[in-house]
This record gives C-alpha cells, sequence and structure tokens, in this order.
C-alpha cells in the first residue's frame, strides 16, 4: 500500500529569520565594506566630533558654519535640543575601506556571536514581554479575563464589524503620531479572544492590530521617531507636505480596514474560509479555555478589579511612552508593579500566582527569543560595514532622473534599505543628508523625500522578517506564508496609492 506524502510546512518564524540571517552573512562576501565619515554632537563639550571612515576623529565648533561647512544641511540647534541625536553622515564623504578579515571560523563565530548580541541588545524588550506575560497569566488564572470577555462579547453581537475599525484606527493614531509599535504586542493576549468570540479567526486579529500599527507608522504625520527627525535631517520643517501625508493615512488606514473587514466577514459566515482554519480548535481552546470557563457569567468585584489595575497598566505605559518619552526598560516597570498590585487583590494564593506567573511568562518566552534574534540580522550588517555601501549605491544610481521616476525610484530605494536597517530614526539620520540634497537637483520639495523615506520602509515593514511582523505572528502561532498569502493583495493596492500620491505630490508641488 503506497504511503501518503508528508505534506510540507512552511518553516517556523525562528527558521525565517536564520535563514535571512545566512543570506545577510553570504552578501557581506560580495558587497564591499566601506563608510560616511559622520558628525555627532558632544553636549558637554559643545562641540561636533567628526569621525571618517578610518575612525579618526576631531572636534569642530558646534556651529551652523560647521555643519554649512560638511554639506549638512540641519539647524544647529536640533543638535543641541536632541532632536538629532545619532551621528549623521556627511554627504559626499564615503570611503571603501578593508573588510573585516573572517575566514571560515570568522564568519561561524560572527554567525552565533550576532544572535547572542541581539538578544543582549534586546533583553529590555524581552524582559517586558515576560513580565506581560506573567501578568496575563495571572488575570486569566483569576478568570477576570474569561469573565470580562463573555460580558464584552455579548455586546459585540451585530457590531463585530466596528471591532476591527476602532482597534485598527486606534493603534494607527497611535503610530502616526508617537510611532507604536513593539507595544502593540501587549494587545495580541488582550484582544484575540474578543476577536475569537466575535466569531473571528486569529488571524482577523492579527491584522486589525498589526495593519494598525504598520499602516498608521508607514503613514507617519508627527511621528518623532520618523517624519520629524527625518525633516529635521533633510533641513525642513516636519509640517512641510503635511497635507499629503493626512491623505495617504486616511486612505490607506480606510483600505485595510475594508480589506480586514471583507476577510474577517467572509471567516464568521464561512469559518472553513479561514487561511488558519486547520488550527481554529487549537486556537479556541488556547485563547478561550474550557467550555466551563467559556460558559461561566460569574464577574466578581475582585475580577472586576484585577481587570481595572491590569488596565491602568496600559493607561499609564500609553501616556509614558507619548508624553515622557518611555522605553520598555520604564514599561516593564509598569507592568512590574502591576505584578505586585494583583498579589494582594487577585485572590490568588502564593502557589497559584507564582505559577500563573510562571506559566504565563513562558508562553511568550518563544516570543521574547524570536525579538533577540531579528536584531542579529542588522549587527552583521553593522559588523561588516555594508549598509553604508548600499546607501553610497543607490544615491549615485539615482541622480539625472525625470522627477516622477526619481520619486519613485527614491521609494524603491527606501524599501530596501528599510528591510536591512530596521531602526526609523537610524535610517533617517543616516540617510536624509545623502538623500534629501538629490531633491534640489531634480526640482523637487524634498518633503517628497521624507515621504518616500516614510512610505518606503513602513512598507516593507508589512513582510520583512527582520521587522515585527514575525513577532507578531508567533504569538499566535501562525505561519509566515499564511501572511503573505493574506496580505499579498493589500501590498499591491498600498503600493499602487503610494506611486500615484508620490506622483501627485512632485507634479502640484
Amino acid at each position: 500500500m503506497e504511503q501518503p506524502k508528508k505534506r510540507r510546512s512552511f518553516p517556523s518564524a525562528y527558521t525565517v529569520i536564520i535563514i535571512v540571517l545566512i543570506l545577510v552573512q553570504a552578501l557581506t562576501f560580495f558587497i564591499p565594506s566601506g563608510k560616511y565619515s559622520t558628525l555627532t554632537y558632544d553636549g558637554g563639550k559643545d562641540q561636533f566630533m567628526i569621525t571618517d571612515a578610518h575612525d579618526k576623529t576631531k572636534m569642530e565648533p558646534a556651529t551652523q558654519a560647521t555643519l554649512d561647512k560638511y554639506d549638512i544641511h540641519i539647524k544647529v540647534g536640533k543638535f543641541r535640543d536632541g532632536t538629532i541625536y545619532r551621528p549623521a553622515a556627511i554627504p559626499n564623504s564615503y570611503e571603501q575601506i578593508e573588510k573585516p578579515a573572517r575566514g571560515v571560523t570568522g564568519t561561524i563565530t560572527q554567525f552565533l556571536k550576532s544572535q547572542v548580541q541581539g538578544i543582549t541588545e534586546s533583553v529590555d524588550i524581552m524582559i517586558f514581554i515576560l513580565i506581560l506575560g506573567g501578568v496575563i497569566g495571572i488575570v486569566n488564572a483569576t478568570g477576570a479575563m474569561d469573565a470580562g470577555m463573555m460580558r464584552l462579547s455579548e455586546k459585540l453581537k451585530g457590531k463585530q464589524k466596528w471591532l476591527i475599525v476602532i482597534v485598527t484606527t486606534l493603534i494607527a493614531i497611535g503610530g502616526t503620531t508617537f510611532g507604536l509599535a513593539e507595544e502593540t504586542i501587549a494587545f495580541y493576549p488582550i484582544l484575540i479572544p474578543i476577536f475569537l468570540l466575535a466569531g473571528y479567526d486569529t488571524l482577523t486579529a492579527v491584522a486589525s492590530i498589526y495593519l494598525g500599527t504598520a499602516i498608521g507608522t508607514m503613514s507617519s504625520t508627527i511621528n518623532p521617531f520618523s517624519t520629524v527627525i527625518a525633516s529635521n535631517a533633510a533641513g525642513i520643517n516636519f509640517t512641510d507636505g503635511m497635507p499629503l501625508r493626512i491623505i495617504m493615512w486616511v486612505a490607506a488606514i480606510g483600505i485595510s480596514i475594508l480589506y480586514t473587514i471583507r476577510y474577517a466577514e467572509k471567516v464568521r459566515l464561512n469559518p472553513a474560509a479561514s487561511l488558519v482554519a486547520d488550527q481554529a480548535a487549537s486556537d479556541r481552546e488556547r485563547f478561550l479555555g474550557s467550555e466551563e470557563r467559556k460558559t461561566s457569567t460569574d464577574f466578581t468585584k475582585r475580577q472586576k478589579f484585577s481587570l481595572i489595575v491590569f488596565a491602568l497598566g496600559f493607561v499609564v505605559m500609553i501616556y509614558g511612552v507619548q508624553q515622557l518619552g518611555w522605553y520598555f526598560t520604564e514599561i516593564a516597570v509598569v507592568f512590574l508593579a502591576v505584578t505586585y498590585i494583583l498579589a494582594f487583590v487577585s485572590g490568588l494564593g502564593e502557589k497559584k500566582f507564582i505559577d500563573s506567573f510562571v506559566t504565563g511568562a513562558a508562553d511568550l518566552l518563544g516570543v521574547a527569543l524570536i525579538v533577540g534574534l531579528a536584531r542579529s540580522v542588522g549587527i552583521v550588517m553593522e559588523n561588516s560595514f555594508i549598509s553604508d555601501t548600499i546607501m553610497n549605491f543607490f544615491s549615485g544610481a539615482i541622480s539625472g532622473m525625470n522627477n516622477v521616476v526619481f520619486i519613485w525610484f527614491m521609494f524603491l530605494v527606501y524599501v530596501i534599505l528599510g528591510f536591512f536597517i530596521q531602526s526609523s530614526s537610524g535610517l533617517a539620520v543616516l540617510s536624509m543628508p545623502i538623500m534629501a540634497p538629490l531633491a534640489d537637483v531634480v526640482g523637487i520639495d524634498r518633503a517628497m523625500i521624507v515621504d518616500a523615506y516614510n512610505w518606503g520602509q513602513g512598507l516593507i515593514g508589512l513582510i520583512a522578517p527582520t521587522g515585527l511582523i514575525l513577532v507578531s505572528l508567533s504569538v499566535v502561532n501562525i505561519g509566515f506564508d499564511k501572511w503573505i498569502k493574506f496580505v499579498t493583495k493589500l501590498l499591491i493596492t498600498i503600493i499602487v496609492l503610494i506611486l500615484v500620491l508620490l506622483a501627485a505630490g512632485v507634479l502640484l508641488s
């Protein structure tokens, strides 16, 4: 009797990242190493430190004349007030340098060491994820989450579409204003049960949350970590070109919401149409629990208070990130404080409390590891000095083009650069002093370069394994192939929208 053929499954998130890491490692053998000279502000001495391609440094006065000397069109005050805090690349200063000698042993060492270093450099995010998982484990153990979700699901009947509209819109507002991105990891374990109770699947939840943050940050209007810092590095005000960015945000978010609703309603009416139908039962068991828990309608005062404390943690987190400039260390402290408060109000015994925290943290351990592994790709590029070489190649290829073709090609350049350089602020300060002056050559507004940067590096975030998407998918154990299948048509639609708006911006400017 012929044995049935085994169906090949798509590689896991870990394997995808390792494959990308190996490919980037291979590229370092073919792409020459090189560096731009950089200018860094030393606040203690009120001087600029100039570092050349061979790491030789010299100090110069922190004046506008010094910036003009190096053809950097940024106001000196932007360095002094901390807006530009990263080293700025000096135009026309690229030099090819000797490629770091590695050999077989060195390559293997770099491959392994970059992963450890990636985890080390991401430890603050990883700790936040683990503490968050622990808190969620505690809240789940109280039964508060289940009771609250049941009450909410009763109110959602007939209004399921609004769940997608509200979640995507609110997160997109956070993305366009203050760069809400990694912090959305905290929302998945909370919102996924609500989406399941509404009749949707886990992919709908991921789409609503991730498209909100990805499209929101891509269509940044006043985000200080992308639009503001890029505009300053380009020598313009961040309000330049604002109307086009607002149009982009409204159009892209509107398209994303309609796209998600179309898929979600198809799944609600026919669960077999779900791209993750094969894991529907396990998803419901994991996020909704047993039948006894799902049908329980008791909602005690202690459970309500536990949920209020938990929700207040998110309120404080959002306020701290937006108003106080917090990062993951401070956010982790907030949720650690929530943990201690829950120890007194949850009503769980000491043993159950600790076990629930550890179990919850363990559930998100894989997510935390993926964050660290994804960082290793950037580390390999940094240590091999190929990022500046890629930048120099594209800046040379762009000159002399028709202005519409130029801005389209600039968008493509930022799509490619965004794949390799995931830091929006880092890419802005590295590239804008070099790319923005090219706008003057072809006679277009420098704000268009900022748009090409925003939309290019933001668009690739929808599918780049080096970004946040694999982390998001790993929370719900959805394969990368299923996400690609879901998002492809939307991706093409957004690309067309971007090309139309870029051309309109150039022709109308």
